[in-house]
């Protein structure tokens, strides 16, 4: 079977399993797995920031962030179709009690649509009749739009105008990798506008279990407390970490060529008669297309008969 369906379906190298079970461990409840820190230490390095904490998901890294920045009854702006909006269980509301604003913008958004998002207060309205505008979270890459890249100066408008407004900035770095595997533009510059950065580990970089959310070392303090309440404590989790440290050291290097591997793979399908493509939004390691003549449950059961795993998205659009 050619499993196509995402980068987190991977299998870890025996390089990397030897690795693993060399580590050494403590219990990370208590802070004192040696692997752990080393991780956390090497990723808040990577990214540019004082601290780390080592989580379960990306999920999870996601919903910590966005409970350290916010109290119940505060608004978080976001993409219409960001991974924390609509894949993420509502968690939002569920564990933060926070209203998602949501802006549908295929992914991409400005600090013209934040100005919106926050709206102009006018004296004929109560001002305490609104959720407050606390957090701007951004997604990089979009999933949902196709691994598109946020530009970095995009992300400076958005950054400079949430700032204006003392709004705290969140970025959903699942494929942050990917983003600066293909533009050529470290991690710390994309993370630099962003208070807190999640970062993921099993998305291409072939890690079986883990992310990491960085940021000041005040901000991941409060983190940790949530990392806990959430069920996210781990014991000898330098097992699973010493994966991530592998992954970083001798996988990152390696996404610039799956980039290209998608790439390629758009280009045949656009060549094909009854399938479509918007090669301007193929600009990492995932592939959307789409096929109006036949339902998209139809063509990937098909497919997979024919030994090729791929995801429905859509009444008729492929992952």
């Amino acid at each position: 079977m050619i499993d196509l369906r995402s980068d987190t379906v991977t299998l870890p190298t025996d390089a990397m399993r030897d690795f693993m079970a060399r580590a050494a461990v403590g219990d990370d409840v208590y802070g004192e797995d040696p692997t752990v820190r080393k991780l956390e230490v090497r990723v808040a390095d990577l990214l540019g920031k004082e601290d780390a904490v080592y989580v379960p998901s990306g999920t999870m890294s996601n919903q910590v962030a966005l409970r350290t920045h916010t109290e119940p009854g505060d608004m978080a702006i976001m993409d219409a179709n960001a991974h924390m909006a609509i894949n993420e269980g509502g968690g939002a509301a569920a564990l933060s009690g926070v209203t998602i604003y949501r802006v549908d913008r295929g992914g991409i958004f400005s600090g013209g649509d934040v100005e919106a998002a926050v709206g102009v207060p006018h004296p004929f309205n109560p001002p305490n009749h609104a959720p407050l505008a606390r957090l701007v979270c951004v997604e990089q890459t979009h999933n949902a739009g196709g691994g598109v890249i946020w530009p970095l100066d995009t992300l400076r408008s958005v950054a400079d105008t949430a700032r204006r407004h003392g709004l705290a900035l969140h970025m959903d770095g699942a494929r942050l990798w990917h983003a600066s595997a293909a533009s050529g533009i470290p991690e710390h510059e994309y993370a630099a506008l962003f208070d807190t950065v999640s970062v993921c580990f099993s998305k291409g970089l072939g890690a079986p279990v883990g992310s990491a959310l960085v940021g000041s070392g005040a901000l991941i303090t409060r983190a940790r407390r949530f990392k806990q309440m959430y069920g996210g404590g781990f014991r000898q989790a330098g097992i699973l970490a010493a994966g991530a440290i592998y992954a970083l050291e001798h996988h990152r290097d390696r996404l610039s060529a799956d980039v290209g591997r998608a790439r390629r793979f758009a280009e045949a399908i656009a060549a094909l008669d009854g399938l479509t493509v918007d090669l301007t939004r193929v600009q990492t390691n995932i592939v959307r297309f789409a096929v109006p003549g036949m339902g998209a449950s139809e063509f990937v059961d098909r497919c997979h008969a024919l030994g090729v795993h791929m995801l429905p998205s859509g009444r008729d659009g492929v992952r």
